[in-house]
């Protein structure tokens, strides 16, 4: 895929085991490109295990992360949720946010992008 970058997911650890690429926008690739100067690593992972190599499971990390940052009832999934619902109130298509989910059906989609009442609010609005 030319143009902007991706991240992909890769067939074995999809749950629908089918490949898909998410595109980054500016402030994710910012983020990476910090994060990496940081780090002074060239093996190309993100998060490295305390050996150096892949990590198998990231639970141990993450609930240390969220411990020392005073976050209780947030799951990873939750974020799956939230970049979600903020493609829809931005005004991203469901068929569009369906895609970079994964999801094989609009169903499942709509479950996962739920709204404020404020944007409800501003939609109607918008027939004034």
């Amino acid at each position: 895929m030319k143009g902007s970058p991706f991240v992909t997911v890769e067939a074995a650890h999809a749950k629908s085991s089918k490949v898909r690429h998410v595109p980054l926008n500016k402030k994710a690739v910012d983020a990476l490109k910090k994060w990496k100067l940081q780090q002074g690593d060239e093996t190309g992972l993100v998060f490295k295990s305390p050996a150096g190599g892949r990590i198998r499971s990231v639970r141990t990390s993450w609930n240390r992360v969220l411990k020392d940052a005073g976050i209780a009832n947030f799951r990873w999934h939750d974020q799956r949720h939230h970049f979600a619902s903020k493609l829809v109130t931005a005004g991203v298509d469901l068929n569009t946010v369906r895609e970079l989910l994964g999801h094989a059906s609009l169903q499942m989609t709509l479950r996962y992008s739920h709204l404020a009442p404020e944007h409800k609010a501003a939609a109607v609005a918008l027939l004034e």
